[in-house]
């Protein structure tokens, strides 16, 4: 098609601004598609095929066939799409107008989790491609595109189609489902000497043989897909790092009365790659009867192959497991299969962000005294049951672009975890109240931990709890290392999950009755007005807000105060802030009030988070005091709003006069610039 006519029928169409053709290829050139850059061109699917479609008639037919992009790890999570219709639903909304249909706009929407919700994320449907055919990846048929689009909308949701060479199909499982993913080594799980004393490798907690067994009564459910590392001798050709799916397991009865297990696995490339006992020509199916023979082989469609569980585990290198996800949404358990025939659900969850500051609450591991100060939660537990707790730490982002650092043009390479994530791991206690030593229980066991810290996006700590509070505790093994972590609880009975705040000042506090409230509005200002918390010099350059409390009512221990501080930007801006409240020297003015720069504060809204707004609530004695609110980081500008309310103590009074009197002793509360 001439370029002129191609302008002229495609007129109208979405182009996506945000996702541009020619720039959505690469971000750093360093993968083996960078010696194409030259000769990709960019088509519509109408221009790819007379009839186009998202899905094939034949399932099968819509399993995904990979292309020169080395993301095999993504399409093995796409199989579990395909498998449950609720799950293609939730990713690719239904009733989309397609190709030759009335409403048709040139785009196609998709929905992918991040971050702990889901992300809308619209792409225009111009494809990559070579010769005129999609030279990444596709479904088996060639008229259909469902492939094709949504590995364009993860690769916009990633920066670039180049970041999706190399990963796990963990994370990708994650993103597609929402739910959780777990990954088990095959190697040499070493002796029980070795397992029992609990080897420091950050991989031990994984090591552990595969059990098929345990995965029987959800094995309709669950995803599962395995990998090699090096190239294997049942498969030479599939080279380093490959990803595949498995698709079924069977226990099977030989003609001499043995029984083997035999495990159908389907190669992402497109085409078969396996020379075993188990081939299509293979001596195995000789030890079975002819009829099972035809059956089995029957069930293996293009790119699909058999081999037995010996085979299995001596060949790959570990197996990833999707948790089972049903149509209400809720998480099928993969440990309580064997006492629970149709698997526990996990009807409850409760999810919480935050980060690890250097400086502040990157503490590091156990090895390390300052391991109190990372950040910590409480989980209440009301019945006793199954527990699962993720900790999933967001990747990293390069300094230049804000894009996520470069992959290893290995695909499915392990051995590049390091420069995308931290070492991570969470530990559990069972306290018997909230008001705890916390010395002394860091000191003392966890009941539950993931043991080592992992190089991985998420570790997963499983446990079965009784009744009553835990402290929970996430860490990076190096102290001072930072990074945003989101925190996920899915169980089968009730539970609740919440931040460890700092305590306030031990007073009463009196909750019921009238409050007077205040609102002041502040800015930290970039070399003037924002400095930091109180770890740097320029602390005290930040805005300071003095207020006067005055003894409400003769005899009382105090003023009920309650102090928030509101960051006014969107959620994608957030700083980390927080506040402290300092005691003014007797005698001094309030408009000249200052405070010595070694005072401490009275009460303090710690540590700093990135939230919308932080809250403290205290009993403070009558006097002057200043407010302090910061950012952590000195220079980091942005608006917020101070709100003071104090508890007003009314008297019983007979006379209005009286009841007047009483309401003016409330105290003026002003403004002082810094």
């Amino acid at each position: 098609m001439e370029e002129d006519e191609r302008a002229v029928e495609f007129k109208g169409l979405f182009e996506d601004p945000a996702f541009i053709c020619e720039d959505s290829l690469f971000s750093d050139y360093s993968t083996p598609i960078a010696r194409f850059q030259d000769d990709i061109t960019w088509l519509r699917p109408q221009e790819i095929c007379p009839s186009p479609a998202l899905f094939p008639d034949n399932t099968n037919d819509g399993h995904a066939k990979q292309g020169l992009l080395g993301d095999c790890w993504f399409l093995c999570a796409c199989t579990i799409l395909l498998k449950y219709q609720h799950l293609m639903n939730k990713v690719v909304p239904p009733a989309q107008p397609q190709w030759g249909e009335r409403g048709y706009r040139g785009s196609f929407l998709f929905r992918l989790w991040q971050h702990g919700c889901w992300t809308e994320v619209t792409v225009d449907d111009r494809l990559p491609c070579l010769s005129g055919k999609l030279c990444f990846s596709r479904c088996q048929s060639p008229t259909a595109f469902w492939v094709a689009l949504l590995e364009k909308a993860y690769a916009k949701l990633q920066g670039s189609y180049e970041r999706l060479w190399a990963g796990q199909v963990s994370e990708a499982l994650v993103d597609l489902t929402g739910g959780l993913a777990e990954r088990w080594s095959l190697g040499d799980c070493g002796t029980e000497e070795d397992q029992g004393r609990g080897s420091s490798d950050s991989d031990w907690v994984r090591r552990r043989r595969l059990d098929l067994d345990l995965l029987h009564a959800v094995r309709e459910g669950c995803s599962v897909s395995c990998s090699v590392h090096s190239a294997p001798g049942g498969a030479s050709e599939l080279g380093q790092f490959h990803a595949l799916s498995v698709m079924e397991w069977v226990d099977v009865r030989t003609v001499e009365r043995g029984g083997v297990r035999l495990i159908r696995i389907r190669n992402p490339w497109g085409r078969r790659c396996w020379e075993g006992a188990w081939r299509e020509s293979g001596e195995g199916w000789n030890s079975l009867d002819p009829a099972c023979t035809l059956n089995l082989l029957g069930r293996a469609q293009e790119a699909e192959f058999w081999v037995d569980e010996t085979e299995f585990l001596l060949q790959f290198d570990d197996v990833t497991v999707g948790y089972p996800i049903n149509e209400e949404g809720h998480l099928q358990s993969i440990y309580s299969a064997p006492v629970c025939p149709i698997g526990k659900l996990l009807t409850h969850s409760h999810q919480t962000s935050d980060r690890w500051v250097k400086g502040h609450s990157a503490g590091g591991c156990r090895n390390n005294s300052s391991f109190g100060s990372n950040p910590q939660f409480w989980l209440r537990v009301f019945e006793r049951g199954e527990v699962l707790v993720s900790l999933l730490q967001h990747r990293k982002y390069s300094r230049n672009t804000g894009h996520h650092y470069t992959q290893s043009p290995e695909e499915g390479s392990s051995t590049t975890q390091h420069q995308h994530y931290q070492a991570i791991a969470l530990h559990m206690w069972k306290v018997e109240k909230k008001c705890l030593n916390l010395s002394g229980t860091l000191n003392s066991p966890p009941c539950a931990s993931t043991h080592c810290h992992a190089y991985e996006r998420e570790v997963v700590l499983h446990t079965h709890l009784e009744p009553g509070c835990h402290l929970l505790i996430p860490s990076t093994f190096l102290q001072g290392g930072e990074g945003s972590f989101l925190l996920r609880v899915f169980s089968s009975s009730p539970t609740s999950l919440s931040a460890v705040k700092t305590p306030g000042p031990s007073l009463p506090l009196v909750t019921e009755g009238e409050w007077e409230t205040n609102y002041l509005q502040g800015a930290w200002v970039t070399g003037s007005s924002a400095g930091g918390s109180r770890n740097f010099l320029s602390h005290w350059q930040n805005p300071r807000f003095p207020v006067t409390m005055g003894d409400n009512i003769a005899g009382s221990t105090g003023v009920n105060v309650r102090v928030t501080l509101h960051q006014n930007c969107p959620d994608t801006d957030l700083q980390a802030i927080g506040f402290h409240l300092y005691k003014t020297p007797e005698g001094q003015e309030q408009a000249e009030s200052t405070v010595p720069r070694e005072e401490e504060p009275v009460a303090s809204c710690i540590p700093h988070c990135y939230t919308q707004a932080v809250s403290l609530a205290c009993c403070l004695p009558p006097g002057a005091y200043v407010i302090v609110p910061s950012t952590y980081q000195p220079d980091s500008p942005g608006q917020f709003t101070l709100t003071v309310a104090r508890k007003i103590h009314r008297r019983v009074v007979k006379s209005q006069e009286r009841l007047g009197r009483a309401i003016q002793e409330v105290s003026h509360i002003s403004v002082m610039r810094s």
